[in-house]
Parts: C-alpha cells; structure tokens; sequence
C-alpha cells in the first residue's frame, strides 16, 4: 500500500501527520511506503519531513514545483508501488484509521474507495466541528452545481482521502488535466466514466484552523468542474 501525502508550507503539521500514518502502516499486515510529495515549500516542510526519513524506513520525499495540490498527488500516484493508493492531507483531518472502514470495499471488488463528510453519503459521516456557515455555504451551493454539470449523487466530492486499486490510478492520473482545487472532481468523473466500481466511506473529519481553502478556492473548484464537463463530452479521456 502506497500513502500520498501532498504539503505546501505544512511545517507544523507534516511531523505529526508522517508519525501517525506510520504508526498504523507498522501494525498492518501488509508492506507500504510514504511517499511525501513537497510542492515547493518555503518554509521547514522538507527538513521536517528529511528528519522523519531518518527514522522511518519506507518514508521518501518527493520535491516538485507545480502549481496545486492535484500536481502534487498525481505525482505521488504515479511514482508509486502499492497495489493500493491512497492520499490524505498534510494537516491529518481524515485520520489514516479511515483505511479500516475503505478495506471491506475494496475486497468487495471496488477500484476506487472515497470518504466523505456528508451523511447522505455515507451514515455516520460527520465532522467533530462544523465549518463556520459562511465556508459552508459556498460549498453547498458548489457542490449542487457539481452534482448537475458531472456528479449527480455525491454529496461530498473534496475530501482529501481517496484510495485507488494500482491499475485505477495509473489510469485517471495519468490523464489528469487540473492541477488546482478541482482535481478531486476530475478523478471522480473520470472514475464513473470508465466504470470503476466506486464505493463511499463516512469520515470523521476535524478541520484545521490552518486550511488553506477559501473562498477563491471553490470559485477555482467551480470554473474547473466546467472544464471537466468539456473533457468529457469532448471524449478527452481514453
């Protein structure tokens, strides 16, 4: 098993995040790596993870300089061994411990195994603090306007905690055209559209008062998913 973890400036997160992704890959009964995918930090982030590489075996960094986070984990996805892939955030508000409830899916035949905080999703979802109302609101109406244009029934497509059977993520991420925000919805359309059994897990989401989405972010997320919209009806992906 593979575990992407995408940073930019995580300095006082990253440490943590690497210590508790470890702790639970060490007492599985299966092999796995970190793969630690630096996107052009300009603080401490790759001393704090080089420091983690001294310790920890199957952790490695991997730096680039593209622009967004979706750069960032299809770089990870596609220099990586595992038969599966899954990345989470830097800042650990999707603990690793989710994997438990992804397994079962994907030994059910699933490829692609996403979580989500919203309960129409999945029962049980749920975040330990709700977002303030006005960062919900914007992701509620951008959500609906997702469902319409290329993801009808899924309540919660940005949750960064995503896994993918190995063949799966060649696949998408190998094809993936946004860097930005919106990649979350080009992978899960991609996903629908080469028919990947695709299954939803609940999340026990904590935000971070360090997130670094805004309200740019989801305009960002929005022009993108209509970008997505061309690719498809266009026949971009093979």
């Amino acid at each position: 098993m593979s575990v992407i973890i995408p940073a930019k400036n995580e300095e006082k997160t990253i440490g943590k995040t690497i210590e508790s992704v470890s702790s639970y890959l060490s007492k599985q009964p299966f092999d796995s790596e970190i793969i630690v995918c630096d996107n052009g930090s300009t603080d401490n982030t790759r001393a704090a993870v080089e420091e983690k590489t001294k310790i920890i075996g199957n952790l490695k960094i991997i730096e680039m300089n593209v622009l967004g986070k979706g750069g960032a984990v299809k770089e990870g996805m596609l220099s990586a061994r595992g038969k599966i892939r899954l990345f989470t955030d830097a800042d650990n508000s999707t603990d690793i411990s989710h994997f438990d409830k992804m397994k079962p899916f994907f030994d059910e035949g699933c490829e692609v195994v996403i979580c989500s905080r919203h309960p129409w999703d999945a029962p049980g979802a749920r975040q330990a603090v709700s977002q303030p109302f006005y960062r919900r609101l914007p992701g509620i109406l951008g959500n609906l306007f997702i469902q319409i244009l290329v993801l009808p029934g899924i309540w919660d497509t940005q949750c960064g905690f995503k896994a993918f059977r190995d063949f799966a993520a060649l696949k998408i991420f190998s094809q993936l055209t946004i860097s930005g925000w919106g990649f979350d919805v080009e992978i899960l359309s991609m996903a629908r559209a080469f028919g990947y059994k695709t299954a939803i897990a609940p999340a026990y989401w904590i935000n971070s008062p360090d997130s670094k989405v805004n309200f740019k972010s989801y305009l960002q997320v929005l022009l993108e998913t209509v970008k997505v919209r061309l690719n498809l009806w266009s026949g971009k992906y093979d």
